[in-house]
């Protein structure tokens, strides 16, 4: 099969088409580079097109041949969106509304849609967040990725287009830039960590994620393109069970610690729910929290 990756020179991005490549697949990536060209992202074997989700001619050049698009391209960083609501909703709303559009114009079979957490809110209490839980964005980020999701559902129902909407719960792992934006806390800690610095933990310390590795993100993103069980827009968690709080992993990480101001927008518990991943896509985490640091800690040089 030939697919398209948009954001696939990003970090799930890159880590998706690692694996379509492994398994086969010709994949093409449209990227605009947002984040600079960085070398060790590029994947041999893969075709890159350097374009803009919010250029309908961009999509429409790179989507030539294509049987099914990842459409994991975004702007997403919760902080970024409070500040510049419009620059974020161009990207994350305007450029998914054009992908769909240039999938069901070019009889594209399937888009994978990447959604995120945050379209829950925080306010439920400790409680497992099921699909069903109900939303309640708190950022214009996590509005915008609602609104994403929404626009699979409708395309699927009304243009027949499959869609299938994941939503991620704090990917972390290989590829991630430090300075970048998923798994910002993961990053940032490590890259303090390595250069003698005390981590800086925002308010007190206590929200609590579910921390998921992005070969877990990437083996999900592939089963929901590949499986006959979905692709009528559903929306399907991919998280790791268990929670830690910052605090918690700091301590994973290890090194002096200070505390900052907290970031406007974020939310204090989220917890994955993933029984639906299990049953429509044989999904569950393979990679523990633990495991996935202690990796990271050797590619950043960190001893203990």
């Amino acid at each position: 099969m030939k697919y398209l990756v948009t954001g696939g020179a990003g970090f799930i991005g890159t880590n998706t088409v690692k694996q379509l490549l492994a398994a086969g697949h010709e994949v093409r990536v449209l990227d605009n580079y947002i984040a600079g060209k960085k070398p060790e992202r590029f994947q041999s074997g893969a075709e890159y097109v350097e374009g803009d989700v919010r250029n309908r001619d961009d999509i429409n050049r790179a989507i030539q041949n294509i049987q099914g698009i990842f459409h994991l391209a975004a702007v997403p960083r919760v902080p970024y969106s409070v500040e510049y609501p419009d620059i974020t909703h161009d990207h994350n709303v305007n450029g998914t509304l054009n992908v769909l559009l240039a999938a069901r114009d070019n009889s594209v079979k399937r888009v994978v849609f990447a959604a995120s957490s945050s379209i829950y809110g925080g306010d439920k209490g400790k409680i497992t967040m099921t699909e069903d839980v109900g939303f309640n964005p708190k950022s214009p980020y996590a509005l915008q990725k609602l609104i994403g999701a929404e626009y699979c559902r409708l395309f699927s129902e009304l243009y027949k287009l499959e869609t299938v909407s994941l939503v991620y719960f704090n990917i972390y792992g290989p590829y991630a830039d430090p300075d970048g934006a998923y798994a910002l806390v993961i990053g940032k800690f490590l890259k303090q960590r390595a250069e003698g610095r005390p981590l800086t933990i925002c308010g007190d310390g206590e929200f609590y994620r579910s921390y998921t590795h992005v070969a877990d993100c990437a083996t999900a993103n592939i089963l929901a393109m590949t499986s006959d069980q979905v692709g009528k827009g559903e929306l399907i968690n991919i998280g790791n069970q268990e929670t830690y709080s910052v605090n918690q992993l700091a301590a994973l990480i290890g090194g002096p610690t200070e505390n900052v101001s907290p970031r406007l927008g974020d939310v204090r518990y989220t917890k994955a729910g993933i029984n639906k991943a299990k049953e429509l896509l044989g999904w569950e985490p393979k990679i523990s929290l633990e495991e996935g640091i202690r990796e990271l800690k050797k590619e950043f040089r960190i001893s203990s």
